[in-house]
């Protein structure tokens, strides 16, 4: 990379940077580190993990990079209390109750489903953190939409101020915190000179995908994203990610436009479901922690990574000499259960 073109892309960071209100939680940049003993074990091309597991704040975890813009969005709008939802083992809801905390709020988390039996991983740290925990009562994850938005308006009525934040953190001001990360890795790339062909990550609810697409975007980076879908099907969660993506520019002032095509998704890795713990997910938990002694999540990164050792398998990354895994966290949620599935 050209000087020149270093100096654009840090004129354009430092725009963007000024552009992103944001409550500091974590500690950045998490660490960028090469995994030889993997990548010599697997084959294809060298592959370098970014530790956003690291992120010093509520358990880590990436979900934290886009709580930082939304809770200074909060607190900017006189909230005092942040209703979120999801799964009971979301870390999105952990780390929501984490930052309510620290800037002196309430926290209402919604569920799906029913109460659980056991108390533990995830949901153990979000009532720990003093959350006020509600469940729709309905196996739907989409009940928890409606969900968010009738408890804010009842707690409204309560003499409440409350910031919603929807399932997974997916909103545009969300999506700003990994644009972020962008412009923070970027940097670290630079630096390391490691310029990587490809992004690799798990792709959930659309924010940190929508995030990446944009910071790439604006940086006019040469990075390509393989994404693997943990939740939805790609053609559904293409249209989110375009939709987040496209919002998140509009929020900085940008006029750009994505469209489904933009989104590079494969499916195949789900498994049984979003949340259950798949056989490929657990093979790949096994081979990096085994390799690298770095743990990934059952519900995100190993199902992500499970779907790399394929592509590298199938000989789909032969034409890359680098990629960047991107390590969003999670490891709270492999403490719960009774670990069966490890078995």
């Amino acid at each position: 990379m050209s000087k020149k073109t270093r100096r654009a892309q840090a004129s354009i960071s430092a725009d963007i940077i000024q552009r992103i209100p944001r409550v500091a939680l974590g500690e950045f940049p998490t660490s960028l580190i090469v995994a030889n003993k993997l990548q010599k074990k697997i084959g294809g091309p060298e592959i370098w993990l970014k530790r956003d597991d690291l992120i010093s704040f509520g358990l880590g975890g990436n979900k934290v990079r886009g709580l930082e813009v939304m809770l200074a969005d909060a607190l900017a709008k006189g909230a005092d209390t942040l209703v979120t939802g999801a799964g009971i083992q979301s870390n999105h809801v952990r780390a929501t109750a984490a930052a309510a905390v620290y800037a002196g709020m309430h926290c209402t988390a919604v569920y799906w489903g029913e109460p659980p039996l056991n108390n533990d991983g995830n949901y153990r740290v979000t009532q720990m953190l003093g959350a006020e925990c509600e469940f729709t009562r309905d196996n739907d994850r989409a009940s928890v939409d409606t969900f968010i938005v009738n408890i804010a308006n009842k707690l409204n009525g309560q003499g409440r101020r409350t910031y919603q934040i929807p399932r997974g953190g997916a909103c545009a001001m969300g999506v700003l915190g990994h644009v972020l990360a962008v412009i923070e890795m970027n940097k670290q790339c630079n630096k390391l000179g490691c310029e990587p062909d490809a992004i690799v990550l798990a792709l959930g609810s659309g924010g940190t995908y929508a995030g990446w697409l944009l910071g790439i975007k604006l940086l006019e980076l040469p990075w390509k994203l393989e994404a693997y879908s943990v939740s939805r099907e790609p053609k559904e969660v293409s249209y989110q990610v375009a939709k987040l993506a496209t919002e998140a520019a509009e929020l900085l002032g940008y006029d750009l436009k994505f469209k489904m095509e933009d989104v590079l998704v494969q499916g195949g890795f789900i498994g049984d479901g979003y949340g259950l713990p798949s056989i490929e997910g657990k093979q790949a938990i096994e081979l990096l922690a085994r390799t690298e002694g770095i743990l990934l999540d059952p519900t995100y990164t190993g199902k992500a990574m499970a779907g790399y050792l394929d592509g590298v398998k199938r000989d789909e990354f032969k034409d890359y000499s680098k990629v960047i895994f991107i390590h969003t966290g999670g490891e709270p949620a492999f403490f719960a259960g009774d670990g069966h599935w490890l078995q």
